[in-house]
């Protein structure tokens, strides 16, 4: 069987000169990029609705300032507000006096800026810099999908980055009316976040958002250039999931209880006071858990109860 080529990184041009498209469309093609061209912020955006269903949608954006109508920076702000198109990169290109507009650019939302004229090493430079750290940036978030993990990055004012796709569901349950392109968490759980942050507590602190169906647990993982904190949510309903889990990998009630908690992210000693049994009987039901499930670690054990207990 012939291997498929390797798909090709491709790159949205928003410009309305045409020399300047020219010039740049020739120059990310002879580099073995793929490239859209928009020669408006309305076609851009228009563009970047339909790119989904075409399967073409770009990996980052060449957005010249100054255009007529719909200007860069508008345009930008558009795709930032939109969650489809959010993570996508932006860089701006602007004048070699426009000092003002690289500022507004950043402000907007753009990750760089190249000068007009465009120099096309530094652009290519610029340009694989940033597909490089995108690329990065969406293998980490499928790794956390397909991990089974709930986890969102809040900034330090409790604003949502991002959030992994189990993360968002299991927001939308706690919040119904919730949507991601609400630009605030839903009020419950913003609540809880700045409970969590204003703490000043280092990582591994915890707060809690209780209602009728169960409890939605924040666990602070980690903080990313101090205004950036990475939070696992995890859901907890211990009787309907423990049941489910016994049910579905063929374990003992106790030993779905053993195993619920260790997807839950706590320790043996957690474990012990939560099920008011010792930690040497935690650890023996661990072993028998392991040895059912064909595992070897904790961590993998986690792993089959959280696919396992999906609905």
């Amino acid at each position: 069987m012939t291997a498929a080529p390797p798909l090709r990184d491709t790159v949205l041009v928003v410009d309305d000169q045409p020399d300047t498209l020219r010039l740049i469309t020739d120059t990310l093609e002879n580099a073995g990029l793929t490239v859209l061209v928009a020669t408006s912020g309305a076609a851009a955006l228009d563009l970047l609705g339909h790119a989904a269903s075409y399967q073409m949608r770009p990996d980052l954006v060449l957005m010249d300032a100054v255009m007529p109508g719909m200007d860069g920076f508008a345009t930008t702000l558009a795709i930032k507000a939109d969650p489809a198109t959010a993570a996508l990169p932006v860089i701006f290109m602007t004048g070699l006096t426009d000092d003002a507009h690289v500022v507004e650019g950043f402000a907007a939302g753009g990750v760089d800026y190249v000068r007009k004229p465009v120099n096309v090493d530094e652009l290519l430079a610029r340009v694989r810099l940033h597909l490089g750290q995108a690329r990065a940036a969406r293998a980490s978030a499928a790794s956390l999908d397909a991990t089974g993990r709930h986890m969102m990055a809040v900034d330090s004012r409790g604003g949502l980055l991002w959030c992994t796709p189990l993360a968002q569901r299991a927001m939308t349950r706690f919040a119904p009316g919730w949507s991601r392109s609400d630009p605030l968490l839903p009020d419950g759980l913003r609540q809880a976040v700045e409970r969590l942050l204003g703490r000043g507590e280092g990582t591994g602190a915890t707060a809690r958002l209780e209602a009728a169906e169960g409890a939605l647990e924040l666990a602070l993982i980690a903080w990313h250039h101090d205004n950036e904190a990475l939070i696992r949510l995890t859901e907890i309903n211990p009787r309907e999931d423990a049941a489910r889990l016994q049910e579905r990998l063929k374990l003992t009630g106790r030993e779905a209880e053993v195993l619920l908690w260790i997807s839950y992210g706590k320790s043996n000693a957690d474990i012990s006071e939560v099920l008011t049994v010792s930690p040497r009987t935690v650890q023996k039901h661990l072993e028998r858990i392991f040895e059912k499930l064909g595992v070897e670690t904790r961590a993998a054990a986690a792993a089959m109860a959280i696919r396992a207990s999906g609905n």
